[in-house]
């Protein structure tokens, strides 16, 4: 396989993306719930995913490893899509993209067009791991083929206790106002991003070999993802709205509780803290 090979691939993702995406936005124009945008952008990954896996070799059926990590990508993109969808039928709009609307004011159709485009774009990291990955030169089953089987699911589980946590939290009457700190959330603010982060480590576990340099590729698809998820649509937008509401609370959770990565929550010993946050943290 050449480099053409692998730069018509990048061509091939990158216009299916767009064209998912303009779709994305006509939703979210539509609706006026740009909650859609979250989900739609799951399922096209999928889609796009699952697709670029399965494309014929040489004209040869797909073989088992192309059929495998279709199937991985296929079910982290149900699981996480169906989430989305039921969360999102539950809400008027998303506030981090409401946020955005406000800001942009009258320009704010043309702008959100622009915004998801670039998302679509800034997506192609992702699927073209998955492509490089399901092109591994060896046809036959590798154990790191099941390790990175376990990986991802392992990324799904936690993922799903994670959001399964904060919905009986915030279910609770008792905990209104207040910031989520049991199980896993007591040892990251976002744990549900670090399992969607984890998620994206099978496939360099997958495609990484010396025997096949265009594994390295697959690498950019779990430092994409860390980067976006920890620095720009992921915690920032998050935390800000947090501290909206939550307030010192909030900035007490911070104080003891790793951003992404699991840890064990740091003793409540910083003095440059807030006295009624401190009160709190510790109740």
């Amino acid at each position: 396989m050449t480099l053409t090979y692998y730069l018509g691939a990048i061509v091939a993702i990158a216009v299916s993306l767009s064209i998912l995406m303009t779709g994305a936005w006509l939703v979210q124009q539509r609706t006026g719930n740009s909650g859609w945008v979250d989900t739609i952008w799951t399922f096209s990954l999928g889609l796009v995913g699952a697709g670029s896996a399965l494309w014929p070799l040489a004209g040869a059926a797909p073989n088992a490893r192309q059929w495998l990590v279709a199937a991985l990508v296929a079910v982290w993109s149900v699981r996480l899509g169906s989430h989305i969808a039921i969360r999102t039928r539950g809400i008027t709009d998303d506030p981090r993209y409401a946020a955005f609307a406000k800001n942009w004011g009258a320009d704010s159709p043309k702008k959100m067009f622009l915004f998801l485009q670039n998302q679509g774009f800034a997506s192609i990291p992702l699927v073209f791991a998955i492509f490089v990955a399901s092109r591994f030169p060896s046809e036959a089953l590798r154990p790191q083929d099941y390790l990175g089987v376990l990986i991802l699911f392992a990324g799904i589980v936690g993922e799903t206790v994670s959001d399964a946590q904060l919905k009986t939290f915030r279910t609770d009457p008792a905990n209104k106002g207040k910031v989520c700190d049991i199980g896993l959330w007591r040892w990251s603010r976002h744990p549900n991003y670090f399992f969607e982060w984890l998620c994206w480590l099978a496939y360099p576990v997958i495609a990484l070999s010396l025997d096949y340099p265009w594994g390295v590729a697959t690498l950019l698809a779990p430092l994409f993802m860390f980067w976006i998820l920890r620095y720009v649509t992921g915690v920032p937008p998050l935390e800000e709205q947090m501290l909206l509401s939550r307030g010192d609370s909030y900035r007490a959770y911070q104080a003891r509780t790793s951003a992404f990565f699991p840890m064990p929550p740091k003793p409540l010993s910083d003095k440059s803290l807030p006295k009624e946050s401190m009160k709190e943290a510790t109740e």
